[in-house]
């Protein structure tokens, strides 16, 4: 997380908003405003205009809308990871079981939330997102990625198999447990060793399959067939 001093010696998350609909932004800005550490620096309209403010703002965060004109927000997602930016996206939808998330999931978004979310889980997932990680806890999300696993398993090939053979045994193990959604303190209490352990295999999951981040490592998990969607 980049983020800007607060005047309290803590780092605020810059967030951009990016949805087509008015009331939608200024409700999320306005939420997310009166959260502490959290500052709204952008709004966009579409797709196209997200991917350029997020070049001129460079954001911690993007709120995402999937259902945009001129650009979607899986392009658009795709476009600002593709960026190498550290901007992190996570998706708003509708509907909790809706394709296009899982799309926005491959492209490289770090989660999603529903757009009728809580205050408190608009400004959870945020700060979840920034400090890097992915919102794969909630039941419904890994119900998501299960079910769009199949999915994308069946239009695309499944991962190479150098890849795999790339990561260790344990790292193995702990991909297919980043995959059933346990976060690296219930991975650690899992197989019993430091949580410290557990993030630097997490690193270097990600560095041997060229992963930006939890979420992408988990999908790979789905579509390589290590975990079965259930």
């Amino acid at each position: 997380m980049t983020g800007t001093e607060d005047g309290t010696g803590a780092d605020r998350i810059r967030v951009l908003i990016a949805d087509d609909q008015m009331m939608v932004r200024e409700g999320f800005s306005v939420l997310l405003g009166a959260m502490p550490g959290i500052e709204v620096v952008g709004e966009a309209v579409n797709g196209r205009e997200a991917v350029a403010k997020v070049a001129g703002l460079r954001p911690d965060v993007v709120l995402m809308d999937i259902r945009m004109p001129e650009l979607n927000g899986i392009e658009a997602t795709r476009e600002i990871v593709a960026a190498d930016t550290d901007t992190r996206v996570l998706v708003l939808t509708t509907f909790d079981l809706d394709e296009y998330v899982y799309e926005a999931l491959r492209a490289g978004a770090s989660g999603f939330l529903l757009k009728d979310a809580s205050a408190r889980q608009l400004a959870d997932g945020v700060r979840v997102v920034a400090s890097g990680e992915a919102l794969l806890a909630p039941t419904v999300t890994r119900r998501l990625i299960s079910e769009f696993a199949k999915l994308g398993a069946a239009e695309s090939k499944a991962p190479a198999v150098t890849q795999l053979g790339d990561l260790t045994e344990r790292e193995t193990e702990v991909l297919v447990l980043i995959a059933q959604g346990r976060s690296n303190a219930e991975i650690a209490a899992h197989l019993v060793v430091a949580e410290s352990t557990i993030k630097t295999h997490v690193s270097r999951i990600l560095v041997k399959l060229g992963l930006r981040d939890r979420t992408q490592a988990a999908v790979f998990a789905y579509e390589a067939r290590l975990v079965t969607p259930s």
